[in-house]
């Protein structure tokens, strides 16, 4: 099968590219490089069934072109992270939104199938527990930037939606808890386990936002390609949202003490008020917890990682580039 994944050379896209390879697919990865690195895929740059392509989801004739010669489009692309969004949220909706719509359009029109990366950020404030797909949505305020990003994402599940129901667009939604594992961007998605552990190796103090009890559930990158990769190619997935997650929750205090332990070192632990890293108005989530039951019941996945193997593994990946 000839794949494209668009945001190939990110964190999660990498290592989905790798898993496609090792699949035996034709992999063609577009990236603008604003955020994804090439050292991610350099690894891959000789192989003959992978092709790298330094160009834009905004680019229109790339685009339908690229589409045009794939079977399967997975589409990672997006400006993520909270601090990427908060310093240019017009370039995180114009990507997060316009890119998808290329994408879905020309997808559309040459009968290509489609894996959309959403992510748990469309719940926004809901309070429910766990959280299930067809769950509705609180967004907060339109003011407050934070919440762009999520925003974002719900309009790119609304416009796949439409696509799917006009156009019989083959497209599944997936829905990221907070992946995590090599090659995370401190700065990026999911990125407090990064975080926490260049503060601990590098001796500094390892800060928690706010009180630290507000909870995450967190999923090894190998848990999230092999969701994406049974999105990808269960037909019963067309048309479905799914949460791609572990359950176990971990609150964000507790998580910072176990690096701590896991890496031995000196640091010290430190709560920060969310607005000397955000600015006044900052908003977040006490807690948001996944219910895995669809995953499982349409395409049969189930996270196989525990946050301890999980966190030994990026631990060591994170020493190992030191």
């Amino acid at each position: 099968m000839r794949v494209l994944v668009t945001g190939g050379a990110g964190y999660i896209g990498s290592h989905l590219v790798d898993r496609l390879l090792a699949d035996a697919h034709q992999v063609v990865v577009v990236d603008n490089l604003s955020l994804g690195k090439l050292a991610n895929i350099e690894h891959n740059l000789d192989e003959p069934r992978f092709r790298f392509v330094e160009g834009d989801i905004l680019d229109h004739r790339l685009m339908e072109e690229l589409i045009g010669e794939c079977d399967l489009i997975c589409h990672l692309a997006a400006v993520v992270g909270v601090k990427y969004v908060l310093a240019d949220p017009l370039q995180a909706m114009m990507t997060n939104v316009w890119g998808t719509e290329n994408v879905l359009r020309f997808a559309s029109r040459l009968g290509s199938r489609v894996v959309l990366a959403s992510s748990s950020e469309v719940y926004g404030k809901s309070t429910n527990s766990p959280l299930a797909e067809d769950d509705d949505c609180l967004m907060g305020s339109t003011r407050v930037s934070r919440w762009c990003y999520s925003t974002a994402k719900a309009l790119d599940e609304h416009l796949a939606l439409a696509y799917r129901r006009q156009k019989k667009l083959p497209v599944v939604i997936l829905r990221y808890f907070n992946s995590y594992g090599p090659r995370m961007d401190p700065l990026g998605y999911g990125s407090v386990i990064a975080k926490f552990v260049n503060q601990a190796l590098d001796g500094r103090p390892i800060t928690v936002h706010g009180d630290g009890r507000q909870t995450r559930c967190f999923t090894y990158i190998d848990d999230t390609v092999e969701g994406t990769v049974l999105a990808a190619t269960v037909d019963d997935a067309k048309g479905a949202i799914l949460n791609i997650a572990r359950s176990e929750e971990t609150a964000i205090l507790d998580l910072a003490h176990t690096i701590k332990k896991m890496t031995t070192s000196s640091s010290e632990v430190v709560l920060v008020p969310y607005e000397q890293e955000y600015g006044d108005h900052f908003e977040d989530t006490r807690r948001r917890v996944p219910d895995v039951g669809q995953a499982e019941q349409i395409v049969g996945f189930r996270a196989q990682v525990s946050l301890a193997e999980g966190l030994e593994q990026t631990i060591t990946w994170f020493r190992s580039r030191r």
